[in-house]
């Protein structure tokens, strides 16, 4: 079975020979991550290597007999995943923060354009990558720094959670996946997607992301195209999902990282 990368991420950028690059921000210092056709490689490029990245594999073939059984195909021929959990909780409430109202390849656009305009830049053998601006830069950008790259959307929201991550970012990090989704819906204009979201992207645990998310009703549905889904207006999709994965925490997180993981590959 084949193992491909999970490349939800915003931060990942692809090169034409199809190899996968992105910069992360850990406790110790910041991180070039690379995937190609000889694997993972990652290159302490700025601080200390004393906290490295770490990836959560994921295998569908332990998917319960309840998936039906042209999703369970569908994701077993996927193969084996691997998704790097993302070392910096200000970076994933960041990123989850930019995707509220807009689509998903807008809030990339978006990602990529508040990190160049105002985030850490390290150097990379094909240019410059760069990751999400700290708070303390966060909190010092005029109304129309937001603006100039789309974010004036999201300046409140941004501005909330940099000063509540400052109080809280120590407490935040010692929480599970389910408590420290529910921590971040106490910051305003974090509801319980972008928490969620958030929660997710950190932990790498996807048994809490949101299940009734647009990207996870539409990639099912294309791999399965023959089963009866609810209308995407209809909200007893989150149910489905949750009676197809059963009660196993790990089963709830395989189907839905599996799922957004072929979708990431089928775009």
């Amino acid at each position: 079975m084949t193992t491909v990368l999970t490349t939800d991420h915003p931060a990942w950028h692809e090169a034409g020979d199809g190899s996968r690059t992105r910069a992360v921000q850990t406790a110790s210092g910041i991180w070039i991550v690379s995937w190609n056709q000889d694997g993972l490689h990652l290159s302490c490029v700025q601080g200390t290597e004393d906290v490295k990245p770490v990836f959560v594999t994921t295998d569908p073939a332990v998917l319960p007999a309840s998936v039906p059984t042209a999703l369970k195909a569908g994701l077993n021929d996927l193969g084996i995943s691997q998704r790097l959990a993302n070392p910096s909780l200000w970076d994933a409430i960041t990123t989850a923060i930019l995707r509220q109202v807009v689509r998903a390849e807008q809030a990339r656009k978006l990602y990529r354009a508040w990190c160049t305009a105002y985030g850490p830049t390290v150097p990379f053998a094909h240019g410059e990558l760069t990751v999400a601006p700290g708070t303390q830069q966060v909190l010092a950008l005029a109304d129309d720094q937001f603006a100039a790259v789309g974010a004036k959307f999201h300046r409140s929201a941004l501005q909330a959670a940099a000063r509540h991550y400052e109080q809280d970012a120590a407490k935040w990090q010692q929480l599970g996946a389910s408590d420290l989704a529910v921590a971040l819906t106490r910051i305003p204009r974090i509801g319980p997607w972008t928490a969620a979201a958030a929660a997710a992207d950190y932990t790498g645990d996807f048994s809490i992301y949101p299940h009734d998310d647009l990207a996870v009703r539409t990639w099912a549905a294309k791999i399965a195209p023959d089963h009866a889904w609810p209308d995407k207006k209809d909200k007893a999709f989150g149910p489905m999902w949750l009676a197809l994965a059963g009660p196993d925490r790990t089963a709830l997180h395989t189907l839905t990282l599996a799922t957004l993981t072929w979708g990431s590959h089928a775009r």
